[in-house]
C-alpha cells in the first residue's frame, strides 16, 4: 500500500483562526498538587474531526488513481490546531480547569484527592464517549502520582525538567 502525504498549498488563502492555544507555563502549573493524575492522548486527534460537509471539496486533491476529499480534519491544515483546541475546549468546558487540562490533544485527569480520581475519571471516559472521541492507549497512563505533560514531569509537589532534556544541554558544544 502506497503512502500518501498531501502538502496544502492553499493554506495561505485561508483565514487564520485565531483561537488562541491554551498558556502552556498556566496548564503546568495547574496540575501540580493533585494526588492522582491520569495522562492521556487523542488517537490520530486531528482526524477524529469531522469536515463540514460543504468543506470537503476545499481539501481535494488529484492522484494518478482519481481526485479525493478529506472527510476528517488532516493535521497539514492551517487552522487544525485551532479548531482541535476549540472542540477539546467546547467538550470539556464544565471540567476545565478544575479536574481536566487540555492543550490539542493532550489530556490530563487531575485529583486532589486519590479517592476521588475514579469518579473524576469516569466523567471525562463519558464526555469521550459522548463525543466518540478515542484516546491512544499506548500513550495513557492512568491513576499516577507524576507523568510528562508539555515536555515537564508534574507532580504533587511541583515541576522537574525531563532528565534528557538536561544531558542533552550538558552535551553541547560551548560556542
Amino acid at each position: 500500500m502506497e503512502k500518501f502525504e498531501y502538502v496544502f498549498r492553499d493554506n495561505n488563502a485561508c483565514p487564520k483562526d485565531d483561537f488562541p492555544l491554551p498558556i502552556a507555563e498556566l496548564m503546568i502549573d495547574a496540575t501540580t498538587g493533585h494526588e492522582a493524575l491520569s495522562f492521556m492522548d487523542g488517537s490520530s486527534g486531528y482526524n477524529q474531526i469531522r469536515t463540514a460537509p460543504t468543506d470537503e471539496e476545499l481539501t481535494a486533491f488529484c492522484t494518478p488513481k482519481g481526485i479525493y476529499c478529506y472527510k476528517v480534519m488532516h493535521f497539514g491544515l492551517k487552522n487544525a490546531s485551532a479548531t482541535y483546541q476549540r472542540a477539546m475546549q467546547k467538550i470539556f468546558d464544565d471540567m476545565l480547569h478544575k479536574n481536566v487540562e487540555c492543550y490539542v490533544d493532550d489530556l490530563v485527569v487531575k485529583s486532589k484527592k486519590r479517592e476521588n480520581h475514579f469518579h473524576d475519571l469516569r466523567k471525562v471516559f463519558e464526555r469521550l464517549r459522548r463525543y466518540q472521541l478515542k484516546m491512544n492507549p499506548s500513550k495513557c497512563a492512568f491513576g499516577v502520582t507524576s507523568g510528562k505533560f508539555l515536555g515537564f514531569i508534574v507532580h504533587q509537589r511541583g515541576i522537574e525538567i525531563e532528565q534528557a532534556k538536561i544531558d542533552a544541554i550538558l552535551k553541547m558544544a560551548e560556542p
